[in-house]
């Protein structure tokens, strides 16, 4: 939540800038700040529910696996937001025959209304809706136009941040004509001298949270983390070594929290708003 709430202040000022106003680069600093905000957000308020129910003796699940390592939009959603993607493949598109209906006009008449569901799930407002009918379009593709293609993973996972990204600027936009012109601004070749030393002191002051965010948003640390538990090159193990590491983190990014959120001011999670 550090990180959500310390990027949630970039993505504000970029998405509250009025369209014409914006330049590429804070747009784009903007567009990729509520990217891992979002994630951050939703992704810590599904964490804290799992310590918590892990004080009580329940286990719940993993509700965020590392989506933005997807390579593919059909990926991601296998794991972003875990819970939700279930209950509507449960409940809504088994219901009504999934990909098994006997036909594609039937298959892809149910991943719409999947998704148009989905999208009204998040709020009564044109942004969403158009959210929605975004994704089963690119699903639609994969699932459709693509399976014949195979590109190389690298630009899978490319394709993905960029349409994932994309998808963030109309969920977050206060309506269908802002998210266009977010969406212009950021192949707009116009500059602005003041909005573009704002960028420069955004990623001067933030450059640390963006770096933190980026590389906890994939499993590299987990990886490497992995890597340096195995075997030191005189065949004792560094696991304990490590556990005691981690042990320390934990406790100085706990204290951390605390001590920011008692001078900081209310922010609530995204997620409640849903």
């Amino acid at each position: 939540m550090l990180i959500a709430n310390q990027l949630a202040l970039v993505a504000d000022r970029a998405f509250d800038t009025f369209g014409g106003n914006l330049s590429a680069p804070m747009a784009w600093l903007g567009s990729v700040c509520y990217t891992l905000q979002i994630y951050y957000d939703f992704s810590g308020y599904s964490d804290m529910a799992i310590g918590l129910g892990k004080m009580f003796g329940f286990h719940f699940l993993e509700n965020f696996r590392y989506p933005y390592a997807a390579s593919s939009i059909t990926e991601f959603w296998r794991r972003w937001h875990i819970s939700l993607s279930t209950w509507f493949r449960d409940y809504v598109y088994i219901p009504l025959g999934g990909s098994q209906s006997g036909s594609r006009r039937k298959t892809v008449r149910n991943l719409f209304v999947v998704w148009l569901f989905t999208g009204i799930w998040h709020g009564a407002n044109w942004t969403f809706l158009c959210w929605g009918v975004l994704y089963f379009l690119l699903l639609y593709a994969e699932k459709f136009l693509f399976p014949p293609v195979h590109p190389p993973k690298w630009l899978g996972h490319l394709y993905t941040l960029l349409m994932v990204n994309f998808a963030w600027v109309v969920f977050r936009a206060a309506s269908l004509p802002a998210a266009f012109s977010f969406l212009s601004a950021m192949f707009s070749l116009t500059t602005d001298s003041a909005q573009t030393a704002l960028v420069l002191l955004y990623l001067r002051e933030n450059w640390a949270i963006l770096a933190a965010a980026l590389v906890f948003s994939f499993p590299i640390a987990k990886v490497m983390g992995k890597a340096l538990s195995e075997v030191r090159p005189d065949g004792r193990s560094l696991a304990p070594l490590m556990n005691a590491g981690y042990t320390l983190l934990v406790a100085a990014i706990f204290l951390a929290s605390v001590s920011l959120l008692v001078k900081g001011t209310y922010n609530p999670f995204i997620y409640f708003n849903f």
